[in-house]
């Protein structure tokens, strides 16, 4: 099913200097594959090799650029089947939320082959002073430059497309660098671009060790650094990353509100999904859960029936919904956090157990919002419940986080839901459904510890592009 190796791509060519980089099969913990693993001097090849060939891209016609994008849309659309099944084997990932991820891969890039087109500008008038008679103005928007992504395991295909496919539409060229955990998946999108008219030396993909990686940090020839990934890491690489852009998307733990009135069957099947699917491995994962103290007994049974009769096992078979975690030490983390949850005085509802690299589906009350469970990001399946008797009381305890990236409010009042839309802090508010709902148009970012800076393909397009303006001086002319 995979290749008994892979190369890197370097300057847009395949290069196998090595096969150093094991990927390991998630589920079963023996090796899968083996993948090229880039050195700093590969790394600091691929920033001259995309400072030179910005002189290209950033001249290159919409309509070109276009047809990139929409040749890797259709290409992986061909191989979406053995794309997935890569998913299941390097990322763990249940091959249904597989398949999901490469049709959103396929949807990303086919929005940003549509946004290639119409990265469009404005015409302003002057004359709004007597001093400014006769003239006018154009703002338009070009490419920033070179551009450097780092790219978590959670989502190894659709979140590298979030970063490359806009690069692409504003004609920017740039420099991969793939979690080490799942880099295949980005080495397959690597393989179909170089079939474009991208030029060669415009991208690189290159899965190497952090300290080699530090060019795309430090080296002012690139233009703008893109991380995803987790805070403590991030707000480290913007403190290095000099005068450069710099887009933050990270973690999270995420609350979801269910008021009184709320529909409580549609809400505890989207809450299940939110808080358990990909194992939470989510940073828009369900964690928190506040319900109004009516509806929370009902709720709560309804949360724990569900839990346990989600399916754990190999990601490959159809019926699996909780996959592995990405390695055991993040289990034996998780499992050592309930535990003191629990030894706090916290009331485990379900789960709670780990098996190898597994963790139960897990739910807890009573939780000190001091414990680990509550106040910092999991990463895993395990969420927490806690009743509210005023609706200003649940925003309260939303925003009683150092994270602050997107919120769910199940609600049937209009006042509650734009009562919490202008009081969350938060960068997204989802109404009637889950803070783990995403759709890749969307601008898609958080506030406080979360990060900075907007993705979703048009919102890239504007952090990877800068506004110039022209004034024109008329006066006399007419």
């Amino acid at each position: 099913m995979l290749a008994e190796s892979y190369p890197y791509y370097l300057a847009g060519r395949a290069r196998r200097p090595n096969v150093d980089l094991a990927v390991t099969n998630k589920y079963t913990g023996q090796v899968a594959t083996r993948v090229a693993q880039a050195d700093r001097s590969a790394v600091e090849q691929a920033v001259v090799a995309a400072t030179e060939a910005f002189a290209v891209t950033r001249r290159m016609p919409a309509y070109q650029r276009q047809n990139i994008l929409q040749h890797v849309a259709a290409r992986v659309a061909e191989r979406s089947e053995e794309m997935a099944r890569v998913l299941a084997i390097e990322a763990g990932k249940p091959i249904r939320d597989a398949r999901a991820e490469v049709a959103r891969l396929i949807d990303t890039f086919r929005i940003a082959s549509e946004e290639a087109v119409r990265i469009i500008g404005e015409w302003l008038p002057l004359d709004v002073t007597a001093r400014a008679a006769g003239y006018q103005a154009l703002v338009r928007r070009f490419p920033l430059g070179p551009c450097a992504f780092i790219t978590p395991f959670n989502f190894p295909m659709n979140l590298v497309a979030h970063k490359v496919a806009p690069a692409i539409a504003a004609g920017c060229s740039w420099v991969l660098k793939p979690a080490s955990a799942t880099p295949v998946g980005a080495l397959m999108l690597g393989e179909i671009l170089a079939e474009t008219e991208w030029p060669a030396q415009a991208f690189s993909i290159l899965p190497c060790r952090a300290q080699d990686a530090e060019p795309l940090v430090t080296d002012e020839r690139i233009k703008l650094l893109s991380f995803t990934g987790s805070a403590e890491v991030g707000w480290s690489l913007k403190a290095k990353a000099g005068k450069k852009r710099v887009t933050l998307e990270l973690g999270g733990n995420a609350a979801c509100i269910v008021d009184q009135g709320a529909d409580l069957d549609y809400a505890a099947d989207r809450i299940t999904a939110g808080a358990f699917y990909q194992s939470g491995q989510s940073c828009i994962s369900v964690q928190r859960v506040i319900a109004h103290r009516s509806v929370y007994p009902d709720l709560k049974t309804r949360l724990v029936a569900r839990a346990t009769q989600l399916r754990a096992g190999d990601p490959l078979d159809e019926q699996t919904f909780l996959g592995p975690l990405i390695s055991e030490a993040d289990a034996v983390r998780i499992e050592r956090w309930v535990d003191e949850a629990v030894a706090s005085g916290a009331r485990l509802l379900c789960g709670g157990h780990r098996h190898g690299v597994f963790f139960e589906a897990t739910w807890l009350e009573n939780v000190d919002p001091r414990q680990k469970v509550s106040c910092q990001e999991v990463f895993g399946p395990v969420a927490t419940l806690q009743p509210f008797d005023r609706f200003q009381d649940a925003v309260q305890i939303a925003n009683d986080s150092r994270y602050g990236l997107q919120c769910g409010v199940f609600t049937p009042s209009l006042d509650h839901a734009m009562y919490a839309y202008h009081e969350l802090e938060v960068g997204g508010v989802v109404i009637n459904d889950v803070p783990s709902f995403r759709v890749d148009s969307m601008p898609y970012g958080g506030v406080k510890d979360s990060g900075c800076g907007r993705e979703g393909v048009r919102y890239a397009i504007e952090e990877m592009t800068e506004r110039k303006l022209l004034v024109l001086n008329r006066a006399g002319q007419l």
